[in-house]
């Protein structure tokens, strides 16, 4: 395995965490650099960038990684979710930075349109599905954002209020709610009160009855958000303000709580995280 340099301190720990997990898999798979760059269509130069954090990772890139790996991609994207909602709040509140971004980046937007192109290697996908994760940068900039309209109240225990979910959903997906106050709106500043108890559904539960998700992967800001940052402080895991913003402080309170449940220490929301949150 390469011996990875020290990751600079400045990064947001979102981006820390994709970077972490984009080494770990190519320690795996052990190919080199020169391999990654005939099997994904960007350059060494490129991948140093990314394993190294000087350069975020264009999702296509992410996902050709975990392509030629052998990795199930869905989990590394919302990471990549994450970690670009944080750059560009970097980039919003730097204009230094963006410039000095941009410039590592120019190099790279041929490689871009030629990994998404007609000239894509043989079998890189375009980007799965994740229903809608919103990636846009919220902190700071004060922008009012419609997201999704909060579950209704599950007290009724006849399962009307759910939406049948087969598989784990990015959180921040519309068409999803069908009771509620109305839908979710990010306004700086803005916080929520939590009152959690034991729903009299069938099943039970804890719930601040905000959402009822019990697989929903946290990455966009909404309503999910909010019932999980409750939940957190109910089990005495400080999220920081409960705001709906899936942000550095929620994600460490989640990273204590799967550390205290014996969960992997990934700091994502999905449905083993609900499962100890609902408890």
């Amino acid at each position: 395995m390469p011996r990875w340099k020290e990751l600079p301190d400045s990064l947001d720990e979102r981006v820390r965490k994709l970077i972490i997990q984009l080494r770990r898999l190519k320690d795996r798979s052990g190919l080199s650099l020169v391999s990654l760059e005939s099997k994904t269509g960007y350059s060494r130069a490129s991948w140093e960038r990314y394993f190294n954090g000087k350069a975020l990772p264009p999702r296509q890139a992410v996902e050709a990684l975990a392509r030629v790996v052998g990795a199930e991609p869905t989990q590394v994207l919302v990471l990549h979710e994450m970690a670009e909602q944080a750059w560009q709040q970097r980039e919003a509140r730097s204009p230094a930075a963006a410039a000095q971004d941009g410039g590592e980046q120019a190099a790279e937007k041929e490689e871009r349109r030629m990994a998404v192109g007609a000239e894509r290697p043989p079998g890189v996908r375009r980007p799965i599905a994740l229903a809608a994760v919103v990636a846009a940068a919220l902190v700071g900039m004060g922008a009012g954002m419609l997201i999704a309209a909060p579950w209704g109240d599950d007290d009724g225990g006849d399962g009307k209020a759910r939406t049948a979910v087969d598989s784990p959903r990015p959180s921040g997906s519309t068409g999803t709610a069908t009771e509620g106050p109305g839908p979710y709106v990010y306004q700086l500043g803005k916080t929520y009160p939590c009152d959690v108890r034991r729903s009299r559904a069938v099943g039970g539960g804890l719930t601040a009855r905000y959402s009822t998700t019990r697989t929903a992967i946290l990455a966009g800001p909404g309503w999910d958000v909010v019932e999980a940052q409750c939940l957190l402080r109910h089990h005495k895991v400080d999220p920081g303000v409960v705001d709906g913003i899936y942000g550095q402080q929620t994600i460490a309170a989640v990273v204590r709580l799967q550390k205290k449940a014996g969960l992997p220490e990934d700091g994502i929301v999905g449905p083993d995280t609900w499962q100890v949150l609902r408890k």
